[in-house]
């Protein structure tokens, strides 16, 4: 059996290739990566020599690049290729909506053109918008607030489209805040990490009253996993843990674990434009197909902390400065 990832060099990419090399000893994986900022060869150092996996520099949005990676012919696609970062999504639109959604168009026209049996989109709650109350189901409907949530949003949508206009064999999967080992430190759980090891404060966003579900990044990528083996083409399944917290909440918790108070390492900044008050998603659908999550939270935030504070040659030199030319 032959699986093409792409984007696998990143956070849950990286995680999804590792897990599944590791629990399907006949699987090979193609991983197609652009290697951006967040791409890192070292996240699959470990896989990298084992004869299972094969790593191929290339860019998404380059059609010549996807069907070098699909040459030996693969028996499904997964796709992680994204820029993913919402405060950088505010600053540069344009490069999310090309690598996200065009990118994803690239993919799919390359799954139809070669007969792929399977074409799985990695998405996120965040495309539900805020959510008021309750939770969003995957019937609802989009109301992405961000650059980056409308950029994935628009690839959804083309995904299913291609299902109901081609029959092309997709399934997504939308995913709530995922964190654990090997996350760029711009989002806020390695970023508050590395920062409090650094004895350095933390930039909470206005009131820190926001809430997120946390999800591990280890049962994400089995419900991916999952859904990629066991879910009903032309589907959409929510990831949610069932595990929400309001950021301060969040910081409060490193702050426990890692030293500091909220008077001397907490510093509220101007709140991000178009922030999302609440994400919240019914994922009874996904519980339906036998996954639930494995790590409870306090776990996983343990095991997350402790793995930054082993590896700091990994992440020190992606939060040096840049020299001034």
């Amino acid at each position: 059996m032959r699986w093409l990832v792409t984007g696998g060099l990143g956070f849950i990419g990286s995680h999804f290739i590792r897990l599944a090399l590791r629990e399907r000893a006949h699987l090979e994986i193609t991983n197609l990566d652009a290697v951006t900022y967040a791409g890192n060869p070292a996240n699959l150092s470990d896989v990298a020599a084992g004869g299972r996996y094969r790593f191929v520099k290339g860019d998404v949005c380059d059609p010549g690049a996807v069907r070098g990676a699909l040459a030996a012919g693969v028996d499904a696609i997964v796709n992680f290729a994204a820029e993913s970062h919402v405060d950088r999504s505010i600053v540069e639109p344009e490069a999310f909506l090309r690598t996200d959604a065009l990118g994803t168009l690239v993919l799919l026209q390359a799954c139809r053109e070669h007969a792929i049996p399977r074409f799985l989109q990695v998405s996120t709650d965040e495309v539900y918008g805020d959510v008021a109350q309750g939770e969003s189901f995957e019937s609802d409907p989009l109301r992405p607030r961000s650059p980056y949530a409308a950029s994935k949003a628009a690839a959804d949508l083309l995904v299913l489209a291609y299902h109901a206009t081609y029959g092309t064999p997709v399934l997504v999967t939308r995913g709530c805040n995922t964190y654990g080992p090997n996350q760029y430190p711009e989002k806020i759980v390695p970023l508050f990490v590395t920062n409090l090891i650094e004895d350095r404060p933390v930039p909470v966003y206005g009131d820190g009253l926001q809430i997120r579900d946390w999800l591990y990044v280890e049962d994400h990528a089995r419900a991916i996993l999952r859904v990629l083996e066991g879910g009903r083409t032309g589907e959409v399944y929510n990831v949610s843990a069932r595990s929400p917290r309001t950021n301060l909440e969040l910081t409060r918790e490193l702050l426990r674990h890692c030293g500091g108070t909220i008077e001397t390492h907490v510093e509220h900044v101007a709140d991000r434009p178009g922030h999302d008050r609440r994400y919240a998603a019914d994922s009874s659908k996904l519980r339906a197909l036998g996954w639930e999550p494995r790590v409870p939270f306090e776990e996983g935030l343990l095991r997350t902390i402790t793995w930054y504070r082993e590896n700091q040659a990994w992440w020190r030199p992606l939060k040096a400065p840049v020299p001034s030319p």
